[in-house]
């Protein structure tokens, strides 16, 4: 073979270039259908239903940082840690508020037990 020969080789950039464009697709349709069918985005998840390698989600660092960022938006904060979380000072709010509810009902409870007596006395009273 000379030496001077160049090497075809623009086929082969040709087609890295659709597999990396079709892989990326995958992961892109993968994503969606995680997020639309509300399950955890991961980078196991994504890359078993996309049909990716994980170390092709880990290298391609646009897919990787998605990733990451869905990721912890999806973490938000559970009930359980709310209810951990919640201080003294919050629950003495919640009491004394709860408590002012239930003053004020019992107030309403006997005013209106009260007018019910004068207009059962006044029914009473015409001979009703």
């Amino acid at each position: 073979m000379p030496s001077n020969h160049k090497r075809n080789t623009e086929g082969l950039w040709q087609h890295a270039a659709r597999k990396k464009e079709q892989s990326v697709k995958r992961v892109d349709e993968a994503i969606r259908q995680l997020i639309k069918d509300k399950q955890h985005i991961t980078f196991n998840s994504v890359a078993q239903v996309s049909g990716v390698a994980k170390s092709y989600l880990y290298s391609n660092q646009d897919i990787r940082s998605r990733i990451e960022t869905l990721r912890k938006q999806q973490e938000g904060v559970s009930p359980k840690q709310v209810k951990q979380e919640m201080t003294d000072s919050r629950k003495d709010v919640l009491l004394a508020v709860k408590n002012q509810r239930i003053q004020e009902l019992e107030d309403e409870n006997n005013r209106l037990k009260r007018e019910l007596q004068r207009l059962r006395g006044q029914l009473y009273k015409e001979g009703l």
